[in-house]
């Protein structure tokens, strides 16, 4: 056993490597989704594919690595691998999250043996499918989705294998932006690799591998500590997606948490069954919503990695929201990982009122534009990512303007935008009285408005939150729920579905507006020199003022 400042110095040379993996993709990338957004993560296993070490950027995506490593070392065996070699694969039934995130994996070795993996996973804006972008709603079957790779090697002892390359190209809209964000993330594996073996020559390998074991050990304790220190029992709560896109009815998503000495049981077996449309969770989705919310409720400082994960089990049952069967269609499974991590908190909140948050937007809105530029007649893609608002929290505010649990997206640059695309972004502003009131306002959601600069554009997109309005906590109110609209305050106004895909014509204005945030605590609880800065800034109206908190609150003085 390692000593614990060795231990420490290995976790976070470990991690560093990560996140310099991390900074390697996005800076060789060549879609915004990766070079702004950052819809990305880096992760380093052992040599049996458990996790020791993640980046720090998005967490949803890095669960399926325990599902994908161990399809990966059941199949490739240390015989079978070389230096060089690179794994894909976006397989959402293999550890997958939904076909547009692929991930590239690489062995690591240290004087000709194997060491361990390195692997990263990027959202792509292009791997085929029905829509541009491939973030339609409402698609029934995962082989409308676009291209679904088995495990193979892309690169062999680092020389790319041509076949496989053109497979993918032949059935992609932008192929030359695609295989460079692929290339990007071999680059990226390539820096682990050898930054890996760096770490091994400077410290010793049995030095190294002995501190990878006790790092896992030392996440498990915690872990299991933090578990003792809440109360046993067994706690529940729901949630709910509005519809999947095909048919207009509620989707109930119900979670049961038994907590038992120093372990979890995480029951989601009385979710719904599993949706025509495609907003059905992933196993390796669900997976990573759970493993979130506790590390973060237990013990967020925790180091997390595969033995964090020991004492929690999930039961998922088979044909379910929570866990489809094929071919089941997945993209816009953070239609409902976004509820389990709502509904996880809302379970936990009497355990732990002061580590959880009152509802946030509670789903991630994709937008995928697709269509010919009219300036160069080259096809694109721009697909985007929007924030919405945050849940108050025990002591404070929900933060303006940033995204919400488990994906912790970037925003994109208006100006990044409009010099690649033929859009102009009209409007990007937070939306006065989209916070639910509360002694803890929930933060204002986000509004961007896209005017679009080229004729016959593809829009696909799925959202939420539209209907279910984001909840409130410990008496906080509801906030807003969102909107998507065609061409506001004209004559041809229309409110779009939250899923679904759509052509626009040039001049249409698409008005996205984000769910809000419910408030935590009474609103009655709320200093009245909060609701007056609140009135000061725009943040709510008179109106909401004298209806929400009765009246409290007088106008700021300027500073």
């Amino acid at each position: 056993m390692t000593d614990m400042i060795t231990m420490q110095v290995i976790r976070y040379a470990l991690e560093q490597i990560a996140d310099e993996m991390g900074y390697t993709l996005v800076r060789t990338g060549r879609s915004t989704i990766i070079t702004e957004i950052k819809d990305i993560s880096c992760v380093i296993t052992d040599a049996k594919g458990q996790t020791v070490a993640q980046a720090h950027h998005t967490p949803s995506l890095l669960a399926g690595f325990e599902i994908t490593m161990r399809e990966l070392v059941s199949k490739f065996s240390a015989d079978n691998l070389s230096p060089g070699d690179v794994i894909i694969t976006n397989d959402p039934y293999k550890g997958g999250q939904h076909i547009m995130d692929l991930y590239a994996i690489a062995p690591a070795f240290h004087d000709g043996e194997l060491i361990g993996f390195v692997g990263n996973i990027a959202h792509h804006s292009d791997l085929g499918g029905v829509a541009a972008g491939g973030v339609a709603g409402g698609i029934r079957e995962i082989y409308l989705e676009g291209l679904r790779l088995p495990m193979v090697k892309l690169y062999k002892a680092g020389v790319e294998d041509e076949e496989i390359t053109g497979i993918i190209a032949n059935q992609i809209r932008v192929p030359d932006k695609t295989l460079g964000d692929i290339r990007a993330q071999v680059a990226s594996l390539m820096v682990g690799t050898d930054r890996l073996d760096r770490l091994y020559t400077r410290h010793g390998a049995n030095l190294v591998q002995q501190a990878c074991d006790d790092l896992l050990d030392y996440s498990e304790r915690r872990m299991r500590k933090g578990l003792e220190a809440l109360p046993d029992g067994t706690y529940e709560a729901e949630d709910f997606i509005d519809d999947d896109g095909i048919v207009d009815e509620l989707i109930r998503v119900a979670i049961k948490v038994t907590i038992a000495g120093d372990r979890v049981i995480v029951d989601l077996s009385d979710s719904d069954p599993q949706a025509q449309g495609n907003t059905n969770s992933t196993i390796a989705n669900t997976h990573a919503a759970i493993y979130y919310t506790l590390i973060a409720v237990v013990d967020p400082h925790m180091p997390p990695n595969s033995g964090c994960y020991r004492p929690i089990e999930v039961i998922a049952k088979p044909g379910t929201i929570v866990n489809p069967l094929p071919p089941g269609a997945v993209a816009a499974r953070t239609n409902c990982s976004a509820k389990i991590v709502e509904a996880m908190l809302f379970a936990l909140a009497p355990l732990a009122p002061d580590r959880v948050t009152a509802g946030s937007h509670g789903q991630i809105t994709t937008c995928g534009f697709g269509g010919r530029d009219p300036e160069t007649g080259e096809p694109f893609i721009y697909t985007d990512i929007q924030g919405g608002g945050n849940g108050g929290r025990a002591h404070s505010d929900g933060a303006d303007g940033q995204d919400g649990h488990l994906a912790r997206f970037m925003n994109t640059p208006v100006e990044a935008v409009e010099q690649r695309f033929p859009v102009r972004i009209e409007r990007y502003a937070l939306i006065p009285d989209s916070g639910g009131a509360g002694k803890y306002r929930g933060s204002l959601a986000l509004q961007r408005d896209i005017r679009l600069l080229a004729d016959g554009v593809s829009f696909a997109r799925y959202s939420d939150r539209h209907k279910v309005a984001p909840k409130g906590l410990f008496g906080g109110l509801e906030g807003a729920p969102g909107a998507i609209i065609r061409n506001p305050d004209s004559n041809h106004e229309e409110r779009m579905a939250s899923k679904g895909l759509d052509t626009l014509a040039q001049d249409d204005l698409i008005s996205i507006r984000l769910p809000g945030a419910g408030g935590f605590g009474s609103p009655g609880e709320r200093m009245p020199e909060a609701i007056a800065a609140d009135l000061r800034d725009g943040k709510v109206s008179q109106e909401v003022v004298d209806r929400d908190y009765g009246g409290g609150g007088t106008p700021a003085a300027d500073e």
